[in-house]
């Protein structure tokens, strides 16, 4: 960490509460500064002691959720002995992760709590800022819909398999982000003792982890955000949404076509162009070094996932794979991701009673068949998966309080949302972060 970060890490013998920041994929501890500095300028030393996860910097984000999951919870209990060796004693624990670091720190929390550490600890906050909690699969039907989720799970080693939800968890033969939100694992326990649960979400120009993934949502009321009148919450006018009533109908008033609607029907034709041929022609090189980086980057994932595995990696991995279920139940690279995963454009589901999908069992068409009796013309249900529609209710049981934001200045709102970088346009960011830490957060 550099200096600057320095300042805001750490806190004195008299604070017992740790707050744990965990970044995202190919991110590092200077991602979370801003987000240390607003804790910081809140709450002194001597209130709360800030530690920035750092064992998954760069490509070590690569190896996949529960890898990264038993570097944070390994750093977590280290802080907790170093702390305690200082003279002092951390009685409260919060937790904020950023982007995929949102789900490496469920999937810690887990750890911690099988562990028996959260039962030492108040559990106090546990927030996300952009996390793709229902992964990044995309919710569209079709041949291109089919190459992109193909060729974007296997492009980021194992954590694209997971966050594209094509893997086999262990023995539970289920994707990994199914079994952190099933309510018989230790993952949505230890995230259930935590008082708060809050997370921001942006409604537009995520080019790495859309809405209804990061808000935990069926719908999306925002893909024409033209046609709603959008309602900001009191205090933090322009940026951040009522959560209790985000959008209301936008009345209609018709006339001739003006420069922007012409604008955004020529984009949404744009968008119709076939998959393959727009990203040959608009991102060759972007997705040149990509893919190239992504073959050198799965390489070296492997082989440190290996050393991992084999207990060679710095860590003795025996003292995380207990059992996940409860005992009482049983920059280029990124911008070329980006660039990609921003050539979709979200679908729903049919309308008709068949699916359409002959590998769907009866239980998942019954599963589709009431998702769509459920949906409303205003707002469409998205045509996610079965196993993302029980994502959808098991997560929200927890009972997260949802913050939709809108970024407006700067179209890349994945790193705006935390201000990831020092930079005038993500001003925004800094309205979205004073609203957490003094609205939001407890101490």
């Amino acid at each position: 960490m550099t200096a600057t970060d320095a300042d805001f890490a750490g806190g004195s013998s008299k604070a017992d509460h740790l707050c744990v920041l965990v970044h995202g994929l190919w991110g590092n501890p200077t991602h979370m500064r801003n987000i240390a500095k607003s804790l910081r300028e809140q709450y002194s030393n001597d209130d709360l002691y800030l530690l920035l996860a750092k064992q998954n910097s760069g490509s070590f984000t690569y190896d996949g959720i529960e890898r990264g999951g038993e570097r944070v919870c390994a750093e977590i209990e280290q802080q907790l002995r170093d702390i305690e060796s200082s003279g002092g004693k951390i009685k409260k624990l919060s937790i904020v992760g950023y982007s995929l670091g949102g789900l490496i720190a469920r999937y810690a929390v887990g750890l911690l709590d099988a562990k028996g550490i959260l039962d030492t600890v108040e559990c106090m906050n546990f927030t996300t800022f952009a996390s793709p909690h229902l992964g990044v699969r995309t919710p569209l039907k079709g041949w291109h819909n089919h190459i992109w989720n193909v060729l974007g799970a296997r492009t980021l080693s194992m954590s694209g398999r997971q966050l594209f939800m094509i893997d086999k968890f262990r023995d539970t033969d289920r994707p990994l982000l199914s079994v952190l939100a099933d309510p018989k694992s230790i993952f949505l326990s230890g995230l259930r003792k935590f008082k708060r649960h809050t997370l921001y979400t942006n409604i537009v120009n995520d080019r790495s982890a859309v809405y209804y993934t990061t808000g935990i949502q069926k719908t999306d009321p925002f893909t024409k955000i033209d046609n709603v009148k959008v309602n900001f919450l009191k205090g933090y006018e322009g940026v951040i949404l009522d959560p209790k009533n985000p959008v209301a109908p936008r009345p209609k008033i018709r006339g001739p076509a003006s420069l922007s609607t012409v604008t955004a029907a020529a984009m949404t034709w744009a968008k119709r162009i076939p998959f393959m041929l727009t990203v040959a022609v608009f991102v060759p090189i972007g997705v040149v070094a990509f893919l190239m980086n992504s073959v050198i980057q799965t390489v070296r994932s492997s082989k440190r996932i290996k050393l991992h595995e084999t207990g060679k990696g710095g860590l003795n991995i025996e003292d995380y794979r207990m059992s996940v279920w409860i005992k009482e139940m049983r920059d280029e690279v990124e911008q070329a991701y980006e660039a990609l995963n921003n050539l979709q454009n979200q679908e729903y589901l049919a309308t008709d009673d068949e699916d359409g999908d002959e590998s769907l069992n009866a239980e998942d068409r019954s599963l589709l068949s009431r998702e769509r009796r459920m949906s409303i013309p205003s707002q469409p249900t998205l045509a996610l998966a079965p196993l993302q529609f029980e994502m959808v209710r098991n997560l929200d049981s927890v009972g997260w309080r949802k913050y939709p934001v809108w970024i407006q200045k700067v179209g890349h709102s994945h790193a705006a949302i935390i201000v990831r970088w020092e930079k005038k346009e993500f001003e925004e960011g800094f309205v979205v972060l004073g609203h957490f830490v003094k609205e939001e957060f407890l101490v």
